[in-house]
């Protein structure tokens, strides 16, 4: 099979991609055999198109001939990935965390035969919505099964983006995975490919349910309360669950926690686990209207009936050395309530597959560094998070509503109430200077960031959009070491993988990660 690029028009036919294969190659169209597209990109300039990277079979002499047209031509081969055989597991090893970094190890590792469990401090999805619903109406908060923590983890109330860069056959074997599990088939190959909230707790339980019937096993409601070592090796896990403790013997345990479980970082860094303060972002989440926003990138009212709603990534690095940058936009979703802590507010970003919602919203953050953290201690960043959300709930009215502005009273001073965006966040906006519950270093970059996407995108600082705050969750602010074969460097047995470990930042690149630990588990066994 050959790769090659063309482009297309929105509304495009099998046969249009077949005559712009035979006008790009000096190819007949009944010599085409097999069509695969790899890559599938809007493209907006000069006018709107795809620009399709595609698999095509030809005879083996005609391809043989078509690879040497370097420039145009290219061989491409499938990404397969198949995970070995272990032998000599004396103790089930264990997966702390069910999000995607710790489904996609427990994948690996039930692949292998090795027979995880899964401890999720959290419910599994399902009840987790249900908690989650109660929050959003009742401001009854779970601090063990939220937006933040449950089965899914924090993606699964999210856009559903799934970023990937390059394709390899880690990420290629993640995409199959979602497919098989029910999500659509053109997620392989379509850049900026989301699968929505609404889709993903069914995607999430088929993924479950494929790891239990290779031989693993999950243990809801479950949080790890401590560790064992011996000898400089992890001996066990202790967890909670009930009221009670239980205590579990293993050897190997893959930490997959996500961003926000403080309480295992301090647990972590209490047995002597290496770890250092990492820089993130913090800044607020903004609205415009879905409509709106279509029409500033498409130019064109009808466009987005065939392409879908528009989304935009803006980034820009200040004079004063710090970026300013869209994060976790959610073309036609809701910015929601995503606390984990008791006191403290935090707003994330989701939205359902269609894209539908009123609003289109993005988190606006600003670049932070350890420089900002006031110390030198590897959870500095954990205090700071911590609290920025705290002083939030305060000026919130102390009941999870979220301080919130117009862009207008950002920029010009004063506070009013809300125009013609109305704000999503479920559980109530109270008007309030984010000045109050963010460092001025934030605030005075976010509008001099907002100058420049402005004038990049005119219209983007439109103002009636509405600013809540705080964003503090964009990513996790420690990393924890590990060394080549995934493990901690100091203490054997322990495993620290994806964002929460700081080694991903999204969906695709979580779960990566957690595959590619499995495997390397398994192969330093055999």
């Amino acid at each position: 099979m050959i790769k090659t690029d063309i482009r297309v028009g929105i509304s495009y036919t099998d046969d249009d991609i077949k005559n712009a294969v035979v006008g790009y190659l000096p190819v007949k169209k009944e010599e085409i055999g097999e069509i695969k597209i790899i890559k599938k990109a809007l493209k907006l300039d000069p006018s709107a198109h795809y620009a399709l990277t595609l698999g095509l079979s030809f005879s083996e002499e005609r391809e043989a001939g078509l690879l040497k047209m370097k420039k145009k031509v290219s061989e491409f081969s499938e990404h397969m990935f198949e995970i070995p055989k272990c032998c000599g597991f004396t103790e089930r090893p264990v997966v702390i965390g069910a999000g995607p970094a710790g489904l996609f190890a427990a994948l690996g590792l039930s692949e292998a035969g090795a027979c995880p469990i899964v401890l999720e401090r959290g419910d599994s999805v399902d009840e987790r919505a249900r908690r989650v619903s109660k929050f959003f109406t009742e401001s009854i908060l779970d601090e063990d099964s939220n937006i933040q923590f449950g089965e899914g983890g924090a993606g699964a109330f999210s856009d559903g983006k799934l970023k990937y860069g390059a394709m390899d056959k880690y990420k290629y074997k993640v995409l199959s995975e979602f497919i098989e599990a029910g999500a659509p088939e053109d997620i392989i190959y379509t850049v900026g490919a989301h699968l929505g909230t609404d889709k993903l707790p069914g995607i999430v339980k088929s993924i479950r349910k494929k790891i239990i019937s290779l031989g693993g096993s999950f243990i809801f409601r479950a949080r790890v309360s401590d560790i064992e070592l011996k000898s400089g090796a992890l001996s066990a896990v202790i967890y909670e669950k009930d009221g009670k403790s239980h205590r579990m013997e293993t050897d190997r345990a893959i930490f997959a926690t996500g961003h926000s479980a403080k309480d295992t970082f301090e647990l972590l860094y209490s047995k002597g686990v290496p770890m250092e303060s990492r820089g993130f972002g913090i800044g607020m989440r903004i609205e415009h209207k879905r409509e709106y926003i279509n029409k500033l990138i498409y130019k064109n009212d009808k466009l987005a009936d065939a392409v879908g709603t528009a989304s935009y990534h803006l980034v820009t690095h200040l004079g004063n050395g710090r970026s300013v940058y869209s994060f976790c936009m959610c073309p036609g979703g809701e910015v929601v309530a995503a606390a984990s802590e008791s006191g403290g507010v935090v707003t994330n970003g989701m939205s359902e597959y269609a894209r539908m919602a009123d609003n289109s919203n993005s988190a606006l953050l600003v670049s932070i560094g350890r420089e900002d953290f006031g110390s030198d201690h590897p959870l500095a960043g954990i205090d700071l998070q911590r609290k920025i959300e705290r002083l939030a709930f305060i000026e919130g009215g102390f009941s999870y509503s979220a301080p919130a502005i117009t862009l207008s009273d950002l920029l010009n001073g004063g506070v009013s109430e809300f125009g013609n965006v109305v704000p999503s966040y479920r559980l109530g906006v109270k008007p309030c200077r984010p000045e109050k519950y963010l460092p001025e270093y934030i605030t005075e970059s976010l509008k001099c960031g907002i100058a420049d996407f402005d004038a990049w995108m005119p219209g983007f600082a439109c103002p009636d959009a509405v600013l809540t705050g705080a964003e503090t969750r964009s990513t996790s602010p420690v990393r924890i070491a590990r060394d080549k074969s995934y493990s901690s460097p100091v203490i054997k047995g322990i495993y620290p993988v994806g964002e929460g470990a700081g080694y991903a930042g999204g969906i695709v690149s979580s779960a990566v990660d957690g595959l590619r630990t499995a495997e390397a588990i398994v192969l330093s066994n055999n």
